[in-house]
């Protein structure tokens, strides 16, 4: 019968200790590379996960809704309030954002290729209005844009969260008219208030 095995580092047979550390260490070092593997492997699925998902779903810029249809929107607003409300001409590069009744205002907003102009139709207002809608700023002057004599405010030189540095306002009849804008010339608000100039009119000449 073979004695005890001889382990050539020691030289001489294991003791039991020995044999049950041996068979420990070898024990924790199996499982110890069995929880890499597992680990690498899943790591390998979740990259290959996010690759098909990267490269799989289109991507591309988010489309922007379309331009809204002032004239529609105003012809069935005015029907409703039974009162005339303006619908600007404007260059066709002008995009409409938005166009809609806001308690006694209609609004009307559009993106120039760059900043912004609004529109807005003060309905029966008081006096005042225009002033209070930019924030109680007095007007810096007048002009007059074919035929038609407009308050003026200049704000370039204030600090606006609202980002608003241009406005002309007016009355028609029982309306007052504000046009305003800001990041932009302005020549750009002028613009749209020339837009105005028939429809103004019109509304004085309804008004007795």
């Amino acid at each position: 019968m073979a004695g005890p095995r001889i382990v050539a580092e020691l030289g001489r047979p294991e003791t039991a200790q020995e044999t049950a550390d041996r068979k420990a260490a070898s024990s924790a070092a199996y499982r110890s590379s069995k929880t890499f593997r597992n680990l690498a492997a899943a790591l390998l699925i979740t990259v290959a996960v996010v690759a098909v998902v990267y490269f799989g779903v289109p991507r591309g810029s988010l489309r922007e809704p379309d331009p809204v249809d002032v004239s529609a929107v105003a012809d069935q607003v005015s029907s409703s309030i039974d009162h005339t409300l303006l619908v600007p001409t404007v260059p066709a590069e002008w995009r409409a954002n938005a166009a809609r009744l806001e308690g006694e205002t209609w609004l009307v907003v559009y993106a120039p290729p760059k900043g912004f102009v609004n529109i807005a139709q003060g309905i029966g207002v008081a006096d005042g209005w225009a002033p209070r809608r930019l924030g109680n700023v007095s007007p810096s002057g007048s002009v007059t844009i074919d035929g038609i004599a407009w308050d003026e405010y200049t704000m370039s030189g204030q600090a606006r969260p609202d980002g608003i540095s241009y406005a002309l306002s007016t009355t028609a009849g029982a309306n007052t008219v504000l046009v305003y804008g800001g990041s932009l010339a302005p020549e750009t608000v002028r613009t749209a208030a020339e837009g105005l100039t028939d429809q103004i009119r019109t509304l004085r000449e309804e008004t007795p």
